[in-house]
């Protein structure tokens, strides 16, 4: 179907094309059920994931720009973390019933996860009626959980080093009527931390943080184990134990605490470590100590590439096998151990917000490889006997020929680039010949696409084929984890989900960094070093949608090339199929951005008015120009950060 023919809702084939769409998208194998396409072709969000009960992501991005919201624009979702929040709770309850489990599960959200406000705030409305509770690391986090409206059950669980008054932060907790449970990460933090509950006269609960020898998989495997950066070992545990007792602090300790790394892909490794914290727990409980909490961290993870497998951005288990793993390892040693069953915590964060967020940028441009279809330079006469062989070389090629001319093409371009360095052609003859060349390209690789056993020489000639979309994003502000750890995340347009795309991209950012470019993207095999797009049409926008953004994204986020944080808004569909749109959250305009990196705005836009003034008196400039420039300035200082 070529990429200008608009395809007519309702027209014979439109579900077998929006079916093939959806394939090479992969969106059934990456989106959970919360991802589909309607019978326009646009990408919708299930929150509920009820089918019909859907979200039109294409509409409401043409609303907001018909509002004059610029993008790129931050979406969000909260219902999904409604539903992520209930669907893990439910999991563990079937779990404790199946397994006739003598305790129960709560969760904490780890707040380094998302840190943004309207985030935390709803998981914690959400999860009420779950006692879910929230995972600290710093002092700045501890007091944005004292301030939540937790219910009576919830834990903040106080993780990281900690000095004096973060310490003291958490004792006092209690005053405020919540359960802040201080994770010892050595024994100098708990020498610090009895010390000081003794001279405020407090009995703060404590939990202690314990290496395992087992740890999980995937790609954040080295954040547990025994050479994690946090926790004690055996030998830790056995003096901060002794410790504990020599205090009289013996009834503090309410809680072990293991972390097996972020982003579990395998969940044979990470039964072991199940086996293995459980163990701990009750050798523990048998030497007297009445722990009541056993904190198996987090690690849960989520499927970006869609292969259910074990590969580094995917996972080889379901929520329900992941819940009913950590509640069985934990039952069956208790019972063995004869030692009552704990409380499991969970610290999932990750699951519970990644497919809450995404991100919607337009592409300004696209640069395709030797300008093909490049206009004036197809016109150009030239007898260069190299141009003359290409030309012939470009007619007539089939599914027989392509690859022999394949060859003769980059035969021809070799002798086209050397006659040209010594000198024999012109800058016309060299242009004429790199046109066709890359004509040649294009019909070959489209048709070496047909072959079914493809060799590795076409593979490498679609990635050079790949045209530059070029969008306005920042992918060092909306995608770090894809530079900082080659983190994939699905991309696909919002819209025109109904045509079959027939051009492969990589897209660019509009930094000023060659590495602002998205060349891997999720694929059930491995990965693809193109995407499958569609050809811009004249005059209409080109919408792309970067999704599963919610975890660790935002905050994470640099200001290069001073590009800040994103327009955000938040979308919901009630159970009637009415849209519920909050306001729309401006991000960094020019001014903040300035600001943060220690410029002050005013006195920029002040030094600019007395260079402005000098130029008057000596006359260079008029009044006009004089206000023109001032006023372009302060325009562009409210402005947003993007293309607008």
């Amino acid at each position: 179907m070529p990429a200008n023919t608009s395809t007519r809702v309702g027209a014979p084939g439109i579900e077998s094309c929006i079916d093939e769409v959806s394939k090479v998208y992969g969106i059934a194998n990456w989106g959970f059920g919360y991802f589909g396409i309607n019978s326009k072709g646009h990408l919708t969000v299930a929150p509920h994931r009820i089918p019909g009960l859907t979200i039109d992501v294409f509409d409401v991005v043409c609303e907001q720009v018909r509002n004059q919201q610029a993008l790129p624009l931050l979406l969000r979702f909260p219902q999904i973390l409604d539903e992520r929040l209930g669907s893990l709770h439910e999991a563990f309850a079937l779990a404790i019933q199946e397994f006739n489990y003598g305790g129960r599960h709560i969760g904490a959200f780890p707040i380094k996860v998302n840190q943004k406000a309207e985030v935390i705030e709803r998981l914690v409305y959400s999860g009420q009626r779950y006692n879910y509770g929230l995972e600290v690391g710093s002092k700045a986090e501890l007091v944005a959980a004292l301030a939540m409206p937790l219910a009576e059950g919830a834990l903040i669980t106080c993780n990281g080093l900690k000095d004096e008054l973060y310490l003291r932060l958490a004792m006092l907790a209690a005053q405020l009527g919540r359960q802040a449970v201080i994770v010892i990460e050595d024994l100098q933090d708990l020498r610090m931390a009895l010390e000081m509950a003794q001279s405020l006269g407090v009995k703060p609960p404590l939990g202690i943080r314990v290496k395992l020898n087992a740890r999980g998989s995937g790609k954040w495997e080295d954040s547990g184990g025994e050479f994690a950066k946090f926790g004690m070992g055996t030998v830790g545990l056995v003096q901060a134990l002794a410790l504990i007792e020599q205090a009289g602090a013996h009834d503090q300790l309410k809680m072990l605490h293991f972390h097996i790394g972020s982003q579990v892909n395998d969940i044979r490794r990470a039964k072991f470590a199940f086996k293995e914290a459980a163990r701990v727990y009750a050798k523990t409980r048998r030497l007297g100590f009445d722990i009541e909490y056993l904190n198996v961290g987090g690690g849960l993870g989520v499927d970006y590439d869609g292969s259910r497998t074990a590969s580094e951005f995917s996972m080889n288990y379901s929520v329900q096998e992941f819940a009913n793993d950590i509640v069985y390892a934990v039952g069956e040693v208790c019972s063995s151990e004869e030692v009552s069953p704990p409380t499991i915590v969970t610290e999932h964060g990750r699951a519970m917000v990644a497919y809450h967020a995404m991100l919607v940028a337009d592409v300004r441009k696209v640069v395709k490889p030797g300008l093909v279809g490049g206009g004036a330079v197809e016109a150009i006469e030239s007898d260069a006997e190299p141009v003359l062989e290409l030309t012939g070389l470009a007619k007539g090629i089939n599914a027989k020929n392509f690859r022999e001319r394949y060859h003769d093409a980059v035969q021809q371009r070799s002798d086209l680039n050397s006659l040209f360095e010594l000198g024999y052609l012109g800058l016309r003859d060299k242009a004429k010949g790199e046109w066709l060349y890359w004509e040649i390209c294009a019909q070959v690789a489209r048709h070496s696409r047909t072959m079914k056993h493809r060799p590795q020489e076409f593979e490498d000639l679609d990635r050079r084929m790949a045209s530059k979309f070029v969008c306005n994003f920042s992918m060092f502000q909306s995608l770090p984890d894809f530079w900082a750890f080659d983190q994939l995340f699905p991309v696909l347009p919002i819209h025109r989900l109904n045509e079959l795309p027939t051009e492969r991209g990589v897209l660019c950012d509009i930094t000023c960094d060659s590495d602002g470019t998205v060349d891997r993207f999720v694929d059930t095999k491995h990965f693809k070093e193109s995407l499958e797009l569609h050809e811009l049409r004249p005059d209409e926008p080109y919408y792309l949608g970067f999704l599963l953004l919610g975890a660790y994204q935002e905050t994470l986020g640099d200001m290069h090339n001073l590009f800040g944080v994103v327009n955000e808004l938040h979308v919901g569909v009630e159970p009637d199929g009415r849209l519920t749109i909050g306001q729309p959250l401006p991000g960094d305009r020019v001014r903040d951005v300035l600001s943060g990196t220690g410029h002050e705005p005013e006195s920029l836009r002040k030094a600019i008015a007395r260079r402005l003034a000098d130029r008057k008196e000596s006359g260079v400039i008029d009044d006009d120009a004089e206000h023109d420039v001032l006023a372009t300035c302060s325009r562009v200082l409210d402005d947003y950060t993007y293309l607008v």
